[in-house]
């Protein structure tokens, strides 16, 4: 199975792309704005959901590929990290429309399934999140270790139980003090620039390593 160091590794990136303000994170912080801290935690963990699914479809699908062919996981990483590069400019270039986007309230608050279902949606539907799984996991994979979907699997569930924790902690600290975000849009701004950054960096971050081994290694 992973080793120690792998895992530690792993969490510590999936900490930092899950706390990214990415589409999960500021749909977490809008039902938090909107309608308080359960709605929010609610929301969360029908994301979590979600990714839990998607992460399940990509080891299946990509776990097998990935174990015979070491010039796929290079194409996935690079592929991964410019779409990574990509979101982020993405989210700096929009940051205002989602802003405003996130401000917009109905009328009526909605029921528990239709919270899971929509959180649910937005994790499943998270282009974030399809490119976490597939260009950064497999590199954290041990091919010596056993059976490449197990590892992804097992790297799935773990971020999924780190997605419920830190949006839901987004979702009760937003909750609790709503009027403060509300009262200035530049706050929830500040937070949608965040993300942008951050998803700029861990592209980079995600290409160097891999160019790095491709020049030393042929």
């Amino acid at each position: 199975m992973v080793d120690g160091q792998r895992l530690a590794a792993f969490v510590l990136a999936s900490v930092a792309i899950i706390l990214a303000p990415g589409p999960s994170v500021m749909f977490v912080i809008a039902r938090a704005v909107a309608w308080g801290r359960g709605t929010a935690v609610l929301t969360a963990v029908g994301n979590a959901c979600g990714m839990l699914v998607l992460a399940t479809f990509v080891a299946l699908g990509l776990g097998p590929l990935l174990q015979r062919s070491q010039l796929l996981l290079e194409v996935v990483q690079i592929g991964g990290g410019l779409y990574l590069i990509y979101l982020g400019i993405d989210a700096l270039r929009h940051r205002r429309a989602h802003v405003d986007a996130m401000v917009e309230v109905d009328e009526v608050k909605p029921g528990v399934l239709r919270i899971l279902r929509e959180g649910f949606m937005v994790g499943v539907l998270n282009p974030k999140a399809i490119v976490f799984f597939t260009a950064v996991f497999p590199q954290f994979v041990d091919p010596q270790a056993g059976s490449v979907t197990v590892q992804l699997l097992f790297f799935g569930l773990i971020f999924s139980l780190l997605s419920i924790v830190l949006d839901g902690t987004w979702g009760i600290i937003v909750g609790s003090s709503r009027d403060w975000f509300v009262t200035s849009d530049r706050r929830l701004l500040v937070l949608r620039t965040i993300g942008g950054v951050v998803m700029f960096a861990l592209g980079i971050l995600v290409i160097i390593p891999v160019i790095y081994e491709i020049f030393t290694n042929r």
